[in-house]
């Protein structure tokens, strides 16, 4: 995305469109220096059209999420930014999506203990389902070609590098797990809390330890598989969009 945008701004010069993708690739990499290009590029977004709503959602979000104590002033542009957003779009997907970063702020302790367990819970329900979806597509006699996946499609993309790197004789233990996470989770924490007692009982250990729960150790580690395919297959797919980008242009 900001190598396209960048190539983009070289060959037809300043706009405020590719100043936001440009921007958001920055904000993406998800450090300071790359934070410091971000805020470069979308403030000269911003100077090219200051009603640009993509550009101001998008400026807002990135100064919420900042460090109050290292970066104040940047933080304190977020209100300002907002309220512009609102005064121009309020009903705009940008500023629901300005809206609900600005509760993710707010957040209190309780409240992000309660939204992390939910984020946890859609990652093991995105196992399952991409499992489910990968045994579908072996018994269907798909063949991975991620080139031949329209680039824009994200799930496509999750599919084909899902089919990619977990098929395989070798991987039929993971594929399992992964369709049967649920149960195969609940039969482990069963299989933990028995095998505790057990060593208590025999006087093995004298209390609760981390023996029983190696248990688990299977789906945390078919989790960490399937999570590592979808980072994998986001790569690839930013890097097809990348390049379908670079071929219009």
């Amino acid at each position: 995305m900001r190598r396209a945008a960048q190539e983009g701004l070289d060959a037809q010069g300043p706009q405020p469109d590719l100043y936001c993708w440009l921007a958001l690739g920055h904000v993406a990499e998800d450090d300071d220096d790359h934070d410091d290009c971000a805020e470069e590029a979308f403030r000269a977004g911003l100077a090219l059209q200051a009603d640009h709503a993509g550009l101001l959602a998008g400026y807002a979000e990135f100064c919420l999420r900042a460090d109050a104590f290292e970066h104040p002033a940047r933080a304190g542009r977020a209100a300002g930014l907002s309220r512009r957003l609102r005064e121009l779009a309020p009903h705009s997907a940008e500023a629901q999506r300005l809206a609900e970063a600005e509760r993710w702020a707010r957040r209190g302790y309780w409240e992000d203990i309660r939204m992390r367990a939910a984020a946890r819970t859609a990652e093991h329900r995105s196992t399952e389902a991409q499992a489910r979806a990968l045994a579908a597509d072996l018994a269907g006699g798909k063949v991975a070609a991620a080139s031949a996946v329209d680039p824009a499609d994200r799930e496509a993309a999750v599919r084909a590098a899902t089919l990619g790197m977990l098929s395989g004789p070798w991987n039929a233990p993971v594929r399992l797990i992964g369709r049967h996470r649920t149960a195969v989770w609940a039969v482990s924490v069963g299989l933990g809390l028995l095998t505790n007692v057990l060593l208590r009982q025999t006087g093995t250990v004298e209390s609760f330890g981390i023996w029983g729960w190696l248990w688990l150790a299977p789906v945390l580690l078919v989790d960490r598989r399937f999570a590592a395919v979808r980072r994998e297959a986001e790569v690839r797919h930013v890097a097809a969009l990348e390049a379908s980008l670079a071929a219009r242009g």
